[in-house]
């Protein structure tokens, strides 16, 4: 189940209302820098609930997203657009037994995500996937689908909340 509520230009935020939906797969993206490539979508269909972990770069990106799977997404440090004034810093979402944290930059996590009973945090800004836990919680950084940073990967990652133990896998795009 997943809560969500709709803000102004149906960019979801924070949780009320409810989607009658059992979330099992969550896409994960994040510094897609207002290019969305067809391998990300193509990576992320099927998941039931997609979160953007901000730097989205144009309200089209969320738009086309949306067509895949209900979409949560943060500000990143780029957004500084009129529309993206819209997006929240942070948002929650309850998906199954737990509760995803997202912000953009991990650094600028002002709580302990275990005292507040999430069971994960996703972040971006770095354009560098990775996964760890500390404390029970698992961090995930999708990395950067958007424009290649350095020698970076180009990644999108999937979560399956589905299964006890929340399993992140990486995808890796290819880019020409």
């Amino acid at each position: 189940m997943l809560r969500i509520a709709k803000r102004e230009r149906g960019f979801p935020s924070r949780l009320s209302g409810i989607l009658n939906k059992q979330i099992k797969i969550v896409g994960l993206i994040s510094d897609t820098h207002g290019l969305l490539r067809e391998e990300a979508v193509r990576a992320l269909r099927g998941a039931d609930l997609i979160l953007h972990a901000g730097d989205v770069g144009a309200p089209e990106i969320l738009e086309a997203l949306g067509t895949l799977a209900p979409v949560m997404a943060v500000r990143g440090n780029i957004d500084t657009a009129e529309w993206a004034q819209t997006l929240p810093t942070t948002a929650v979402a309850e998906v199954g037994p737990g509760m995803i944290y997202i912000l953009h930059n991990l650094h600028d996590l002002d709580l302990n995500p275990a005292a507040g009973g999430f069971r994960a945090v996703v972040s971006g800004h770095s354009h560098q996937p990775g996964k760890s836990e500390r404390d029970g919680i698992l961090y995930i950084n999708p990395g950067s689908a958007g424009p290649r940073r350095f020698q970076l990967p180009v990644t999108v990652a999937r979560l399956d909340v589905g299964r006890h133990r929340w399993d992140v896998e990486f995808i890796e795009l290819r880019v020409t």
